[in-house]
Order: structure tokens, then sequence, then C-alpha cells
């Protein structure tokens, strides 16, 4: 097994007031987690893209690398990124909730090369990664956590290193549902709709130091963003 990352995590004494206040249903209450943690339920919510959009992300790594694997993922994302690194890589998953990272860790439970941490991705982690992922997290954070998570995502690859965001983004407008996703937005995901209008690279002040890459998929409604490292000489 890899050497474990170096990471100097900070203790979280207090949930961030956004999580508490608005996703208290779905991430912190032990009556609700297991259900929301069924594949079913996790390919209902993504209109049965959750698989598609998994691979998607996890394509973007090569077996060997040390990944930073920003918040806990519902479904079989953290176990699949996990076998893609492989037992000569490293995935190691940060998340401010200590019921998020109990649960990830009984699925990693096999795979020595993962780990999970609590920690606040809002402050700037103490380690060096050759990649990180960010999957379906921006658009459940206050847009100005978000900037500060894309910022600390991006100081912690290295020259070359990337990081992959995979979130929501405005759909076309053929999209039959658009309308519906409107709605869910409105009622279940308040800071959603600031992340449909805002490229992910505008959120970074050291944004010209990585090269942007962006994809859509299923008419628009997703997005899979790569940022990679310049190196020093570029």
């Amino acid at each position: 097994m890899p050497p474990s990352s170096d990471i100097a995590t900070q203790p979280v004494e207090v949930l961030p007031d956004y999580l508490s206040r608005t996703y208290s249903w779905a991430y912190l209450d032990p009556r609700t987690v297991p259900w929301l943690d069924r594949s079913p339920v996790v390919s209902a919510i993504l209109w049965g893209n959750a698989a598609r959009l998994m691979r998607w992300a996890v394509a973007q790594f090569v077996p060997g690398e040390t990944v930073l694997q920003a918040a806990c993922v519902y479904g079989g994302f953290s176990p699949m990124l996990a076998r893609r690194v492989g037992e000569q890589g490293r995935l190691t998953v940060l998340d401010v909730a200590p019921i998020q990272v109990d649960n990830v860790r009984r699925k990693l439970v096999g795979l020595p090369q993962a780990e999970a941490r609590v920690a606040d991705l809002t402050r700037r982690q103490d380690a060096c990664f050759d990649a990180a992922c960010c999957f379906f997290l921006l658009h459940e954070v206050p847009a100005r956590e978000r900037r500060l998570i894309v910022a600390n995502l991006l100081a912690a690859v290295r020259p070359g290193g990337r990081v992959v965001f995979v979130d929501y983004h405005r759909a076309s407008a053929w999209h039959p549902l658009r309308p519906l996703m409107g709605l869910v937005f409105r009622w279940l995901e308040p800071f959603a709709q600031s992340l449909l209008d805002t490229p992910i690279e505008s959120m970074a002040e050291m944004a010209s130091d990585y090269e942007w890459r962006k994809q859509t998929c299923f008419g628009g409604l997703y997005q899979l963003v790569v940022a990679t490292r310049r190196q020093a000489s570029e």
C-alpha cells in the first residue's frame, strides 16, 4: 500500500450553517443516509445517468495516481475511483460531515489504497496530489464557499496535475427536463442556480495558471470540466 498522503486536517467543530440548514435531511440524518445511498435512488436522481457520469469522471484518472476526492458521494463512486487508481495509487476522500465519512469508509472496506477523513474543504489542505475530483459538490454550496473550494482544489494539485469537476450545467432550451429541473433547483437545491451560468474557470483567481477543458452531456444538463495545472516553464 502506498504511504498515506500527509494532510494536516483540522477538526471540524461545527458543521457549516448552510449544510445544517439546507441539507440536513439529505446528508446528516442517519435515517435517510442509507436510503439515499442506494444505487437505484442515485440513478433516479440523475435521470438514469449516474453510472455514465461516474465513468465519465473516473476515466479522467490513471492507475498509480494520488487523488483527492472532494466530499463523499452516494452510490459506488468512491470504490470505483479507488479501483481506478489501483493498489499503487492513493485515494483520499475528505468531507466535512462525520456521518458521511463513516458511511464512505464502509464502502471502501477491502480497498487499502483508499482512506476517508473529516475535513473542511473551504480550508486550504496541506498536501499535494496528482489530481483531484469534485463530483456534484459545487451546486450544493453557496457561491462564497464554492469559490474557496475551487481555489483549494486547484492549489492541491502539483504542476501537471489536474482537477476534474462534474456537476450540473444549464440545459439546452429544448431540453424536456429543463422546466422540471428549474423546480428541483428552486425547492431542493437553492445554491445550484448560481452555478448554472457561472463558468467554473471564472471562480478561480489563478485560472490562468491552468488549462481548461469543458464538455457537456445529456442535452447540456451535466458538465465535465478539467483544469490542468501548467508546468513552471509554460
